[in-house]
Order: C-alpha cells, then sequence, then structure tokens
C-alpha cells in the first residue's frame, strides 16, 4: 500500500512527464519527422493508462494475524449455567472448564474420566476414541459414583477442533428423570397447601410403598408438633394409631387426640388411557378432622399414670418424664443405660446427665416445653458419660399427666457410633488405598525410566570408572523407591499375590528361626498352635511378610524387654456370631494372633495406624508402610485384622483368614523343560505414552537386536498396523490417553489375530487380568530393568514360535 501510494505523489507525476517529454525531442531530434515523435508519445501514453488501471484494481494482500490464545476468554465464552464444558489437549490434560463442570465434577478429574460409576467410565472412554478419530463422540448416559454426585445422570458429547485438532471439547448436559407429581408436590408446597391447611385439610402425597414424598405445613403440624418438621421419607401409617371400633387419630396425640377421617385420591393423568396402577401410582392423602371430641379424656389419663410408667419401664426405648419445674419423676431403665447410669438411680434432674457446657440449654428446653403448647423436638446434648459425642434427645410436651409435663427420649448410641467409626474408618482406607494406588503406578513409570537410564550408562562404563560408582548408587536407591512403590501396591491391593493352600503353623515355622534372630535375647517368644485348624489359601511369602512386619512393631514396643506371643487359633462360626461384629462375616476362620507386652498405643493414634507413612518412630527409624503392608496383604487375600490396645498394657494384633473348604492342592513333580531361547531379532511394536519410558525401551530393544516402531498411544499404535506394518510382537503400556493398551489390542487381534500382545505397567497382573479379558496377553511390571524387558521379550517371542 505504502508504494501504491508514492506512485500518485504529485513530485512523481512530474518526473514521468518530464521524461516523457525529453523522449519526444529526442525522437524529434533523430528523425526530424513530426508524425513520428507525436506517434511515439501517444503510443507511449497508451502503455501508461493501461498499467495505471491495472494497478488500480490489483487486490491489496493482507498479511493473516493469529492471536495467542487467551484461556480466559475460552472460560468467559463457555459459561453456562446449564451446561459444563471442558477441553482436553491430546495428552488428556483439562486444558480449561467453565463453573458448572467445576461444580459437577471437580477440577482435578479431565474426562473421560471422571468421578462416575464403571460402566459409565467405558462409555466415555469410547465416546473418546471415537472423537479423536472421528471427529465426535456422544454418551446417552453417565451416571456419578461418588458421594457428591450420586444419583446424578448426563449425557455426553465429545468434539475434536482446534487448528490441528489437537484439543475435545466436551459437553455434559443433564438428564432429568420425569416425576408425574413434581407439579403437585409444587403447589402442595406453596398457596395450594397453604389454603388446604387453613380449610382444616392437612394433605399429604404418599408413594405406593407408604413412604411419604411432599406434605403440607398442617401436616407437618399435626404429625410431629413443628410445622417446620419434614415428615418426608417417613412412613405415613406410623404418624397415625387405630382404635377399637376403627377409630383413627394422629400417633403424636395419643388416646387424647380427636379422630380424623382419611380421604383417597390417585395422582395420575386423567387423560391417561384405562386405570391407574395401584402399585405404582403415588396418592394424595388428606386428613381431616371428624368433629368428635373425647369427654373426659384427661382423666382418664392421669388415672392410667402409673400404668403409664409401668409400660414405659418394659420397653427398650429411653423414655422419662420430667415435672414443669425440671424434676425428673421417672425413668426407665433403657434410659438410665443410654445416659451412661446403668444400674443406678435416676437423677434429681435430667441435666445432672449432661455436661456443665449444656445444662443451660437443656433446662431452658424443658421449661419451654412444659409450659407452652404440646409439641415436640429434639436438641443435641453431650453425656457426662460421653463428652466427644454429641446425642439426641427428644422432648414433648404433654397434658393431663398430673405432674408430668415432659416427656424425654434417650437411646443407647454407643453401638451406632462404634459403627459410624468403622464407616468412617473403612471409606478413608478406601480412598487412601486408591490414592497409594494411583501414586504407586505413576511413580513407577519414573522408576522405569530411571533404572533403565542407569542401565544404558553402566553398558558405557566399567567398574573402576569415575562415574561407575555413582551410577550404582542411584540405580541401588533406584529399587530402594521400587521397594516402597510395592509395599503402596500392597497397601492399596493391587500387588500381584501368588495364593496356596497352606497351614499357618507351617509358615509360621518356617521363620521362626528369623524371628528369634530379630527380636533379640531380651524378649521372650512364645509360640502355641491350635488343634483341628482349618488350612487357609493365601500366597505364603506375603504372609510371611505380614508376620515379620507385626513381630518387629512389637519388638520396637519393648526395647527394655517384654514377651511377645504368637498363636493359631480355629475360630468356628458359632464364635463369630458370639462376637457380633459387624465386619466379619459368618463362617470359619483360622486367626493368627501376635501379642506384646509393650507400651501400647494411644487411643488417639490407634484409628490411623493403617494409613501409609503414619508412624509414631523417630525420624529415620520407620517408613510408616509397615501396617499399612499388613493391612493391605490380609485384605486381598480375603481376610481382616483388628488391632487392641492399652497404655502400660501391651498390643494385640488379630488377623482373621477364612478356612479354605476347597480340596487341598497336590504338589505334583513336574519336570521342568528346558527354556526356550530366541535366537535374537524381529519387528517390535512400542506403545507408551511416557516418552522417558518409551525412550529407554526403544533403546533397550534396539541394542538387542530388535527393529523398534514406537508410536505415543494407542491410536498411532493402530495406524502402524493399519497400514501394513508387519510385526513380531506389540508390546503397549495399559493406561493411555484417548484409546488405551487393551482398546487398542483388541483392534489389532482384528487385523492380525495370531500377533502376540505383552503389557507393561505398575498395576497388579491378576487385577489386569480381570479388567482387560483378552486371550493370549503377557505381563512384564514396572519398573523394569534394561535386561528384564529384553529378556521378557525374548521369551514371549520364543513360546510364540
Amino acid at each position: 500500500m505504502k508504494a501504491e501510494a508514492s506512485a500518485h505523489r504529485p513530485a512523481d507525476w512530474m518526473l514521468v512527464a518530464g521524461a516523457l517529454v525529453l523522449s519526444l525531442l529526442l525522437i524529434w531530434a533523430i528523425t526530424r519527422e513530426p508524425v513520428v515523435a507525436a506517434a511515439f508519445g501517444a503510443g507511449i501514453l497508451v502503455l501508461g493508462g493501461v498499467a495505471f488501471a491495472l494497478t488500480r484494481r490489483r487486490p491489496v494482500e493482507k498479511e493473516v494475524e493469529f492471536a495467542l490464545p487467551d484461556w480466559s476468554v475460552t472460560v468467559a465464552a463457555i459459561e453456562n449455567a446449564d451446561l459444563a464444558v471442558a477441553i482436553i489437549d491430546r495428552a488428556g490434560r483439562l486444558v480449561c472448564a467453565n463453573g458448572r463442570y467445576e461444580e459437577w465434577f471437580g477440577a482435578a478429574y479431565a474426562p473421560p474420566r471422571l468421578p462416575v460409576d464403571e460402566a459409565s467410565l467405558e462409555r466415555l472412554g469410547r465416546a473418546a476414541r471415537s472423537a479423536w478419530r472421528d471427529g465426535k463422540g456422544q454418551t446417552d448416559l453417565v451416571e456419578g459414583g461418588n458421594v457428591e454426585n450420586v444419583g446424578r445422570r448426563w449425557k455426553a458429547e465429545a468434539q475434536r477442533t482446534g487448528r490441528g485438532d489437537d484439543f475435545l471439547v466436551w459437553r455434559f448436559a443433564p438428564v432429568f428423570a420425569a416425576d408425574p407429581v413434581a407439579e403437585l408436590v409444587q403447589h402442595l408446597d406453596g398457596k395450594f397447601g397453604r389454603a388446604l391447611d387453613r380449610a382444616g385439610m392437612a394433605a399429604a402425597i404418599v408413594d405406593p410403598d407408604g413412604v411419604i414424598r411432599a406434605a403440607s405445613t398442617g401436616f407437618a403440624a399435626r404429625a410431629s408438633g413443628d410445622a417446620l418438621a419434614s415428615p418426608v421419607g417417613q412412613d405415613f401409617v406410623g404418624l397415625l394409631r387405630q382404635e377399637e371400633g376403627d377409630r383413627i387419630s394422629w400417633a403424636r396425640e395419643g388416646r387424647r387426640g380427636g379422630p380424623v377421617t382419611l380421604y383417597y385420591v390417585p395422582v395420575a393423568d386423567p387423560d391417561a388411557r384405562g386405570e391407574p396402577d395401584p402399585d405404582t401410582t403415588p396418592s394424595l392423602m388428606l386428613v381431616v378432622d371428624a368433629g368428635v371430641g373425647l369427654g373426659g379424656g384427661n382423666s382418664e389419663v392421669s388415672a392410667a399414670a402409673p400404668h403409664l410408667e409401668a409400660l414405659l419401664g418394659q420397653l427398650p426405648l429411653g423414655l422419662a418424664m420430667a415435672d414443669r419445674d425440671g424434676r425428673l419423676l421417672f425413668a426407665n431403665p433403657a434410659f438410665m443405660r443410654a445416659g451412661g447410669r446403668e444400674g443406678e438411680a435416676p437423677p434429681t434432674y435430667p441435666t445432672d446427665l449432661v455436661v456443665r457446657e449444656d445444662k443451660g440449654a437443656l433446662s431452658d428446653a424443658i421449661r419451654r416445653y412444659a409450659q407452652g403448647s404440646a409439641a415436640a423436638g429434639d436438641i443435641a446434648v453431650r453425656l457426662v458419660s460421653q463428652p466427644d459425642d454429641p446425642v439426641s434427645l427428644s422432648l414433648a410436651g404433654v397434658r393431663g399427666l398430673g405432674e408430668a409435663a415432659v416427656l424425654l427420649g434417650l437411646t443407647d448410641s454407643s453401638e451406632e457410633t462404634r459403627l459410624k467409626r468403622q464407616v468412617a474408618q473403612a471409606t478413608k482406607m478406601q480412598a487412601v488405598g486408591q490414592l497409594a494406588g494411583g501414586v504407586a503406578h505413576d511413580f513407577n513409570n519414573v522408576l522405569t525410566a530411571i533404572l533403565g537410564t542407569c542401565d544404558l550408562m553402566l553398558l558405557r562404563h566399567t567398574p573402576g570408572d569415575s562415574d561407575y560408582d555413582d551410577i550404582q548408587q542411584i540405580r541401588a536407591n533406584s529399587n530402594r523407591a521400587a521397594s516402597l512403590t510395592r509395599q503402596l501396591l500392597a497397601f492399596s491391593r493391587q500387588q500381584t499375590l501368588r495364593p496356596e493352600v497352606l497351614q499357618l503353623p507351617d509358615v509360621v515355622a518356617e521363620i521362626s528361626q528369623m524371628l528369634k534372630r530379630l527380636i533379640g535375647e531380651k524378649i521372650q517368644f512364645e509360640v502355641s498352635h491350635d488343634r483341628d485348624l482349618g488350612p487357609v489359601r493365601a500366597d505364603p511369602s506375603q504372609l510371611g511378610q505380614v508376620v515379620m512386619n507385626l513381630v518387629v512393631n512389637a519388638r520396637d514396643a519393648m526395647p527394655r524387654g517384654g514377651k511377645l506371643m504368637l498363636t493359631t487359633r480355629r475360630v468356628t462360626a458359632n464364635d463369630v456370631r458370639a462376637m457380633r461384629s459387624e465386619i466379619v462375616p459368618m463362617g470359619d476362620y483360622t486367626a493368627l494372633i501376635v501379642e506384646d507386652t509393650g507400651g501400647g498405643i494411644p487411643p488417639e493414634h490407634l484409628g490411623k495406624i493403617w494409613e501409609p507413612f503414619f508412624t509414631t518412630k523417630e525420624q529415620g527409624k520407620g517408613t510408616g508402610l509397615g501396617l499399612s503392608t499388613v493391612y493391605g496383604i490380609v485384605k486381598q487375600s480375603g481376610g481382616f485384622i483388628f488391632a487392641d490396645s492399652e497404655l502400660g498394657r501391651g498390643t494385640r494384633f488379630t488377623i482373621y483368614l477364612p478356612v479354605h473348604h476347597g480340596a487341598p492342592a497336590i504338589a505334583a513333580p513336574v519336570a521342568t523343560p528346558a527354556p526356550s531361547v530366541w535366537a535374537g531379532g524381529g519387528s517390535i511394536l512400542l506403545v507408551e505414552d511416557e516418552d522417558t519410558v518409551r525412550m529407554v525401551a526403544e533403546r533397550a530393544l534396539t541394542r538387542q537386536g530388535y527393529q523398534v516402531t514406537s508410536a505415543r498411544d494407542g491410536e498411532e499404535g493402530l495406524e502402524a498396523v493399519e497400514q501394513g506394518g508387519q510385526f513380531d510382537l506389540v508390546l503397549s503400556d495399559v493406561v493411555m490417553p484417548s484409546m488405551d493398551g487393551p482398546a487398542m489390542a483388541r483392534e489389532i487381534r482384528k487385523l492380525a489375530p495370531d500377533l502376540p500382545v505383552l503389557f507393561m505397567s505398575g498395576y497388579a497382573e491378576e487385577q489386569l487380568r480381570r479388567q482387560i479379558d483378552i486371550e493370549n496377553v503377557h505381563f512384564i511390571p514396572k519398573p523394569f530393568s534394561v535386561q528384564q524387558i529384553c529378556d521378557k521379550v525374548g521369551a514371549v517371542l520364543a513360546a510364540g514360535r
């Protein structure tokens, strides 16, 4: 544009005109013919005009400018209150997401690996593979799998985009199940419900199983005494009572309550054909006072007060009565047991059962329910017997029982509290186990690269070189780290076990001498076994590791000496029934007990001893993985382990392993054939998404004489086979972005059914075989050395000859 503009400036035009005049004068001077000079000038003018017209019509080419991506602008553009939108790259990393995606799934998850159930994960994986391959993929059902989104459903679609098709845009839309009574529920909570209450009709929507789905405030007030209380989820029939003569009244009001009449209205579409199905159709229940009072009811109830106390005394529910001044008139044994005063006489005031901080609140509540209208409610208090765990104390104002004005209800929650703690501990251990397994798997990839690089460097160095010892030290530390990852996999129950049918005394006998050397001379070691012990099915080496870890912990708990007892005991189904355990199923078990007389474990630490890296030892004297490894091995073997400890008296670990009732395995001598040796050479397809691991494996196999073709993911590996590549073996990772190893192997088998596949993974072989379900595949665990990967590849190729 600048050159064109300069050609049209006045100075340039004068220069061109001057040149033209000089040319004409020169032509005239030479020829002395005016006609020739005029013809020359005319030609020059015509050519100049044509050139000017062409330059004016030529389009100006503008340079295309590309702006660098600004993800904040992208996030603002994809913000949507109804849709969850996320963008991932080729590596499966979450690039950006809108607020709804973070609310539903969390920013720590990238599709297709979301916190959903296993079936949804498989559907999302297929959608992702279709999107990367075909440009678009979708699934109509994704169901939530964790606590935050359980019960939610979505439909998802993925679309490939970007200049190089390097991104996937995921969109998740919620799927709402149609509810035929949803509109009526909204009306019942609004003006329609209030109009019914004003007319004296308590209304509720009841499902076919008798459970209340919605209720008006008037219904809540009559059923519980509190208009703000929600009866949703309660049994409708349980809120009413039926007496002789089919008289129905509110259960909360008891005998003094007036009769009511029930009206039943099926909630069905009136335009629908046929009669509504009573097994699937909810009902609108209207409870209307019949208008018939009970004359003299108070005197009858008052006269029945002694009989009422006798009845309350026999009930398993903790019930008591207090007067208007807050004095306790009566308390049944269940109430005293729940209050931590079993076998004692009732105190003067109910407030004597609670801690000092809660006395004022309880006293005010009793006074309020005693003097106000007949109503009921709950208050959270802390008992003197268990000050750390609040309990719920229910109060109800009563009338017509003489001095009694408040009915108190308290349930023994010690068993419930214990079960809650066990469930919370089990949930926490499961979450920690999943985290430990994931960390171990990713760390195994790093260790594979370190060990392989060290092996390749050692091939170029000999003992005596300046770097040889340093490389060996790196390799030794890497092997030590690999043992830690194996312990993490044991805790998360993802290691490979080789179970056998065995007797626990045989396992103990094999390691007894080693145990005696471990504990030293200061500790007295006793071993005893029950008779008729049932056989168990477990990995003997791992079971020996369990005993070893428990004994070492017991030794460390007795630095000044003590007594260590190792016992095996027979546990029958009747013994399990007598234990009343909510964890151990009914059956026959063989128990292994390791008990010491050490200082014991503090109660605040007892619930944490199974967690990885938790230790009470001094720094440098323990990794905190000993008991977590024990826990994982026992759980993976189908057993249960419990720890009981008392400060100053010692600790007892009890392991329950189920008795194996199958036929015992007969160890027949098998002639071991000479291993076939691979002569070397061959073409290998190497598929690995970790660059460092792929580089180490490629260099190792290339040095061994193999021709290696590398691929970064399953799609590239499949493409290499589809393009006509001839391979003798496929060596692939299992977990990869877009198309994983098993999916790739299934597609390759369609093209080359006899092609052997060798999977490398940090997860357990048994677990992978259950998940993969592909015939004739081999496994090598990570981390592996250069020699190990070469030997395994040669063994697989030799086996397929």
